[in-house]
């Protein structure tokens, strides 16, 4: 594809999302809704809600997804539990993008990828067909690596999930902002978004688009909040006995 091609769907793609939100619909293998059939429904349950786009894992729902709505397109392929597992081959970036992605995510944190590939591999094979890359990244100095090799965005996605430490129990908002600051690409606030304050916090620290996942759309993580909520509540006293 042309250049002027490329820059017009990356002005089409960025004018959508600016200042919008992005729900991610993703779920894993063996649980209930798993699968393009339900993700498709969880998707146009986010549309319908006022998303102006989508985050999606695996082909298969890019591909169910694409075949009946025309926003933006966030697509990637979780391979494997550790090191780049986020679109971490050529086959699985060329797989996401052929399904119908607008934007492929793949891993920008400079770890190692399975097939000996780079960022910047992915950056020039995707903007040869037209697609957009998406670097997620768990730092500035590896948001800054990942605009030096051509990626069209850069996302706080991984922030928190690189090394041993557990992941903080909120997002990482200081990440966002520092981000913001030293880049001159778009900024993708993501990784446990989990309020509208959260949300509004991260434009407001100069984040293009925030997406939020399993706030929104994972329903089994949403219930065990409000069970280990009441769990945690004070002992109630019993007034029959107090009457007595």
């Amino acid at each position: 594809m042309n250049r002027p091609a490329l820059d017009e769907r990356r002005l089409r793609v960025l004018d959508a999302l600016r200042g919008r939100l992005v729900v991610s619909c993703q779920a894993r293998d063996g649980e209930p809704l798993h699968g393009p059939l339900h993700m498709r429904a969880m998707a146009l349950s986010a549309l319908a809600g006022g998303a102006s786009g989508l985050r999606l894992e695996g082909p298969d729902d890019v591909a169910a997804v694409r075949a009946v709505t025309t926003v933006p397109v966030i697509g990637l392929w979780k391979i494997g539990s550790e090191g780049a597992y986020i679109t971490p081959t050529m086959e699985s970036v060329r797989a996401v993008a052929s399904a119908g992605a607008d934007v492929v995510a793949v891993d920008g944190t400079g770890r190692a990828r399975p097939d000996g590939s780079t960022l910047a591999d992915v950056v020039r094979e995707m903007h040869q067909i037209g697609v957009l890359v998406m670097a997620d990244v768990a730092s500035v100095e590896q948001g800054v690596a990942a605009q030096e090799a051509g990626a069209d965005l850069v996302g706080s996605t991984l922030s928190g999930y690189v090394g041993d430490d557990a992941p903080p129990v909120g997002p990482d908002l200081p990440l966002v902002g520092a981000l913001a600051s030293a880049l001159s690409v778009p900024v993708v606030a993501e990784g446990r978004i989990s309020t509208p304050e959260h949300a509004r916090e991260a434009l407001a620290l100069g984040a293009t688009t925030v997406v939020v996942g399993g706030a929104i759309t994972r329903p089994a993580a949403i219930t065990e909040r409000f069970v280990a909520a009441l769990d945690a509540r004070p002992a109630t006293t019993d007034t029959s006995e107090v009457a007595r």
